[in-house]
Order: structure tokens, then sequence, then C-alpha cells
């Protein structure tokens, strides 16, 4: 609010600055560690007098668009970075243009998954029993309607989509990390059958 502004900036500063404040979760279901709303959606305020029109943009944003976004209006080339994850998407926030981002993976792991397209998310929990939700959440943005069962090939389309993903992620280290140290303490190091994948890493 114009509170906030006032206490950060002042006088010529104001209007030579861009300023943007993430937030916290809103009122949406669940909370932190989960794959709903609750756990990953929050808006966010980008303020820069003359380059950022007043409004509401409602355009899919995420994180990792920060960074190119940044380097963009730095005039900084990102061409000899490793392939970026992010988007410039400055002129869905300065000018209220449609985002680039169409997708947005939540997560990927061995046991759960989510992934958003356009108005669609999939949630994909994979340890037995198994459970899939799917939301539209343009009209469900509090993800109480589960329409998985009305709509089979948008599932289907959504896991082939995380199981491509899934093949080319890094693997987990931390939960085999952790799974050897717990059998470690009670029968002595294990022989997990995936060792060979991680074949010269380092555990605790």
């Amino acid at each position: 609010n114009g509170g906030t502004r006032n206490a950060m900036f002042a006088g010529v500063m104001a209007d030579m600055s861009k300023v943007k404040l993430p937030c916290d979760n809103g009122p949406y279901r669940e909370g932190k560690g989960t794959l709903y709303e609750g756990g990953a959606r929050v808006c966010a305020l980008a303020n820069w007098p003359g380059r950022v029109k007043a409004g509401v943009v409602d355009g899919i944003i995420h994180a990792v668009d920060i960074y190119p976004t940044v380097a963009g209006l730095a005039g900084a080339s990102t061409s000899k970075c490793k392939p970026l994850d992010g988007l410039n998407v400055w002129n869905t926030i300065a000018e209220g243009k449609p985002s680039p981002r169409t997708e947005v993976v939540y997560n990927v792991e061995p046991f759960r998954a989510a992934l958003r397209q356009g108005d669609w998310k999939l949630i994909w929990r994979t340890l037995l029993p198994s459970s899939v939700d799917l939301y539209n959440i343009e009209q469900d943005p509090s993800e109480k309607n589960n329409l998985a069962a009305q709509h089979p090939e948008k599932v289907a389309e959504f896991q082939e989509r995380l199981n491509a993903l899934a093949k080319e992620s890094v693997k987990p280290l931390f939960l085999v990390d952790q799974f050897k140290v717990v059998l470690e303490g009670l029968h002595g190091e294990p022989i997990l059958p995936i060792d060979d994948e991680f074949s010269g890493v380092e555990t605790p």
C-alpha cells in the first residue's frame, strides 16, 4: 500500500526505483509442503513509476521467471548461461499482456507430482493407495471440485507429461541418503536396487 511504499522510499528515489514485493500464501487449500495452491501460490506487488501500469495481472508467472526478466531489464544476455527454465515475463508484469508461460511444474518426486497447463492442474500421488486430482484452477482456485473422473483423457495427458519430466529430472538424492541412514542404523549398510545409478555419490 502507499504507507509501505513511502516507508521504503522517499523523494526522488521512489521515482527512480522499481519495487517488487512477494508475499506469503493466500487463503487457498492446505499450506506449506503441499502441492495445493495454499502451498505454492502467492501474489506479488510490482511498482515502477512510469513503467508498470496500475492494475492486476493474472497471467501465470513462476519464481524461475524472475532471473531472465531482471536480466532482460538490465540489458544482460543469458545466451551463455545454461538452459534456463525461466521466461522473460516483463511485458506481462508491465503491460498486462498474456504471459508466455503456459505451464508450471510444481514438483516431480517419486511419490508425488503436480503440474499446471493453462487453467488445468493435476496432482498425482503415486504411493499406495494412489490418487489423482484434476482441477480447473481458473474456475475453482480453492481446489474443491476434483474433475479427474470426468476428464480421463486429460489426466492421461498430464501423467504422460509428468513421466517425461521425471525421466529428465535429477534423482532425489535426499531420499536415498535418508533411507540408507535409517537402514544402516538398524541392519548395517543396505544395498539398494538403484545403487548403480548413484555410483560415485558420497552419502552420509
